[in-house]
């Protein structure tokens, strides 16, 4: 402890008089004459400043580069101009003596500490170190610290148990790429990263234990986005035995919403129960399988009366509209909007207005004024509203004006309730789906969820119009996990792989323990797990995911402050049975 009597923000006024030891990093000096300055202290907890009053210790200070560690020991006393800004802002310390702890080699830093957030990321990201001594950056970790510490709270409270998984474990076909490790005593073969300690904790469920839960590290091999850092994260991991969807809705309505509300930017958060909307549902009426609820705007269905109207790109098509009463956006805030919709969407977006006269006009109203009482009443059009349209298949109608109701949602006034979290549950989703990219029947979410009407429904119904126990928890238009009942019936599990063209022989294969184990019985079980990224995330207000980890990688999955990922020398690649090919030249 370096024998620092307090902290950096801790003394008061009460504390005057008294004499004390300071450690931290220098932060900056203030120079006013060669025998006096003010020095600003600052450690984890808080600033303090430091009045220089003698020349010979002006030079002690001057000669010090600035975020060197120092110990400062002094007298307290009270400040004649006080900051109420800080903690400690109706003190100072009067300096006996100063010792350089760790001497800062550098004058110049690669930015200035308390205004790192304005330097390039991958800059901030390579002097990491640094950046998290900024104030700013270093509370979005400690508030991470707080909410894990709640989350687990909150957990045991619910009578779950912690228990950890493997970290090396075998490939599975969960969604994303692995991260694969070779094994050094069996040449050819590999471990696999755990995408998810899916398994693990289904056969936690068929050991006996009834309610799990785990902070748990997650590793894929897939590209970065605003609200997923590549590589790993961390999710709330649970399990419960004997449980449906029901179970698993209940204890995550009790455990989230007070987080959000203590810890969040907005002190507003849902109430149980959250609103359940089904899948279809979401689709038909948002846009979107993760519809953020704060946006009072709905989609509405136009096919009948615009599909035949004469414009061109309608024909033959499924239409859909976002009505936004009394508009108050420019021609050039639509236009940027409709770029924006097809940057996003990869699909154009139209539009036409019904002015204060109750006329069509603007964007594709030419078309429509044959049809212009049918049009107004099928979208119970009223004067001052806007709409906007897309068109094509009914999935990609459905998307793009999601993408619509999101954007005119939060780029024009009247809207949005924006300062609250609105959670809701996404249900019923399709058990089954065709590819995109192979055009075969495949599994739309999890494969390990139970099919609604069991192995009946197998056995009779068109495979996409099963529905599973399959469910997301959405917060403001994000996904913060899925989840689901799962498949404890070895019978109804062969089946269900059946039909996306695997046998009894793969499921066995793929999937030996958890097949072996749910034949010595297993209980009904249910499961979910919320992204702890996300979760900080949305509760820190942050736009990007890699603001709350404490050493995060780039977009290009690297980490440019350890230099990873890294060559080896031959040695290691040898003893893990490893070559190294050239690349053919093109």
């Amino acid at each position: 402890m370096q024998g620092r009597t307090h902290n950096c923000g801790q003394l008061r006024l009460e504390n005057a008089g008294e004499k004390v030891t300071l450690v931290g990093w220098f932060e900056n000096i203030r120079k006013v004459s060669k025998n006096l300055g003010f020095v600003i202290l600052r450690d984890f907890y808080g600033t303090t400043q430091i009045v220089v009053e003698t020349e010979d210790l002006m030079e002690q200070f001057s000669a010090i580069n600035t975020e060197s560690t120092i110990e400062v020991t002094g007298t307290v006393r009270e400040r004649s101009s006080k900051n109420p800004k800080l903690a400690t802002g109706d003190i100072e310390v009067v300096p006996e003596t100063v010792k350089v702890l760790g001497k800062c080699q550098y004058q110049e830093l690669p930015f200035q500490i308390n205004r790192s957030k304005e330097a390039d990321e991958n800059t901030r990201l390579k002097y990491r170190y640094l950046d998290l001594r900024n104030p700013e950056v270093k509370s979005k970790i400690v508030l991470r610290s707080k909410i894990v510490a709640d989350l687990r709270s909150a957990m045991v409270a619910h009578d779950f148990m912690e228990i950890t998984t493997p970290i090396l474990t075998c490939s599975s076909p969960e969604g994303a790429r692995d991260y694969l490790v070779p094994a050094r005593k069996h040449p050819g073969k590999f471990y696999a990263l755990p995408q998810a300690p899916q398994q693990f904790k289904q056969l936690l469920m068929a050991s006996g234990f009834d309610r799990y839960f785990q902070i748990a590290p997650c590793f894929r091999d897939e590209d970065a986005r605003a609200d997923r850092s590549p590589g790993e994260f961390y999710q709330l991991d649970m399990e419960m035995a004997f449980a449906n969807q029901e179970d698993v809705f209940a204890v995550l309505e009790d455990v989230l919403p007070p987080i959000f509300a203590k810890y969040g930017i907005y002190h507003e958060a849902s109430t149980a129960p959250f609103k359940r909307i089904p899948y279809r549902e979401a689709m038909e009426k948002y846009g979107s399988d993760k519809p953020d609820l704060r946006i009072s705007l709905l989609v509405q269905d136009a096919t009948e009366a615009l599909a035949d109207c004469g414009f061109e790109p309608f024909a033959g098509k499924t239409v859909k509209a976002v009505v936004a009463p009394d508009f108050k956006g420019t021609r050039k805030q639509i236009d940027k909007m409709c770029a924006e919709v097809e940057v996003i969407s990869g699909q154009k977006a139209y539009w036409f207005k019904m002015d204060e006269n109750g006329e069509l006009a603007g964007g594709i109203a030419k078309f429509l004024q044959e049809k212009k009482d049918a049009v107004i009443e099928a979208l119970g059009l009223k004067n001052g509203d806007f709409v906007a349209l897309s068109a094509g298949t009914l999935g990609a109608a459905q998307k793009t004006a999601g993408v619509i109701r999101k954007l005119v949602g939060t780029s024009f006034d009247g809207y949005m309730k924006k300062e609250c979290y609105e959670f809701c549950w996404v249900v019923d989703f399709p058990m089954y789906e065709i590819g995109e990219e192979s055009g075969e029947l495949e599994f739309c979410h999890n494969p390990f969820s139970m099919p609604q009407g069991g192995v009946e429904a197998l056995e009779n119904q068109d495979p996409l119009e099963i529905l599973a126990y399959q469910y997301d928890l959405v917060c403001n238009g994000i996904e913060l996990s899925s989840g689901a009942v799962r498949n404890h019936d070895p019978e109804i599990m062969v089946k269900a792989f059946e039909l996306v063209g695997l046998g009894e022989e793969d499921v066995k294969a793929k999937f030996p323990a958890m097949y072996n184990a749910f034949c010595y019985g297993a209980p009904p079980h249910a499961g979910i797990a919320p992204g702890v990224d996300r979760m900080v995330m949305l509760i820190a207000g942050e736009d990007s995911i890699r603001e709350i980890i404490p050493f995060p990688m780039n977009k290009n999955a690297q980490d440019v402050m350890m230099g990873a990922p890294a060559e080896v020398d031959e040695k290691q690649l040898r003893e893990v049975h490893i070559k190294i090919s050239a690349p053919e030249k093109q």
